[in-house]
C-alpha cells in the first residue's frame, strides 16, 4: 500500500478574501456578523474577532431598548437581554426601571436582580425583593428569604420571619406564632392568619 500526498500550488489554493476589501486574503470571521475579515477590518481580537462596524454598533446578541428619557446617566427604562458579542459575556440592563438577564436599579426585574425593589430568581433589593432567594433590608418575600421581615418556605427574619421553616426574634411557623409577629401580620391581613395562630 502506498500513500500519495498532494501538494497544491498558490494558484490552486482557495483563498477566502475581505469582504470589504476584496483583494486582500481573510484572517478569520467576524463573530457577530459572520463576515470575513481582514487584518485591517478587526477591530479587537480577543477574546474573538469582532468587525469595526459590529463594535461600532455595539451590536446585541439578543434584545435591548433603553428609553430616551434619562435620570443622569441612567435611562428611565432599559430592558437588555443577550450577550455583548466583544466579550461574550450577560449584558447588564442599567437603569431606574431595569429588566434583564441581570439587571441594576431603582426596580430591578431579572434572573439576577440588584436595586430597591427587586424581583428576580436571585433578587437583592434594600427595600423589597421578591424571588427564588429573596435578599434585603426590608421585606423580603421566596423560596428562602432573608430580610428585616422575611417571608418563605426559608425565612430568616432580623424583626419578623414567617414560614415553614423561621428563623428571628418573632416568628410564625408550623409550631409557633410569637405575639409581636401576629400583630404585625395583623395590619396588614386583618384577621386572616395562618390556622396555628387563631
Amino acid at each position: 500500500m502506498g500513500f500519495s500526498v498532494v501538494v497544491l500550488s498558490d494558484r490552486d489554493r482557495q483563498v477566502m478574501n475581505c469582504f470589504v476589501h476584496d483583494r486582500s486574503a481573510a484572517v478569520g470571521l467576524c463573530a457577530v456578523c459572520q463576515k470575513a475579515l481582514c487584518r485591517e477590518c478587526v477591530a479587537r481580537d480577543t477574546p474573538r474577532l469582532v468587525c469595526r462596524s459590529c463594535v461600532k454598533q455595539r451590536t446585541v446578541i439578543g434584545f435591548e431598548y433603553r428609553s430616551a428619557i434619562s435620570i443622569g446617566n441612567w435611562p428611565l427604562v432599559h430592558v437588555c437581554l443577550g450577550v455583548d458579542p466583544i466579550t461574550m459575556r450577560p449584558r447588564v440592563a442599567r437603569g431606574i426601571i431595569a429588566i434583564g438577564n441581570i439587571a441594576v436599579g431603582g426596580v430591578a426585574i431579572a434572573g439576577l436582580a440588584f436595586g430597591l425593589a427587586t424581583v428576580g430568581g436571585l433578587s437583592l433589593g434594600l427595600l423589597f425583593a421578591l424571588g427564588g432567594a429573596a435578599i434585603g433590608a426590608g421585606l423580603s418575600i421566596g423560596g428562602v428569604a432573608v430580610g428585616s421581615v422575611a417571608i418563605g418556605g426559608a425565612a430568616i427574619g432580623f424583626v419578623h420571619a414567617v414560614g415553614g421553616a423561621a428563623f428571628g426574634p418573632s416568628i410564625i411557623d408550623g409550631d409557633r406564632c410569637d405575639q409581636s409577629a401576629v400583630d404585625f401580620l395583623r395590619q396588614w391581613l386583618g384577621d386572616r392568619l395562618p390556622p396555628t395562630c387563631r
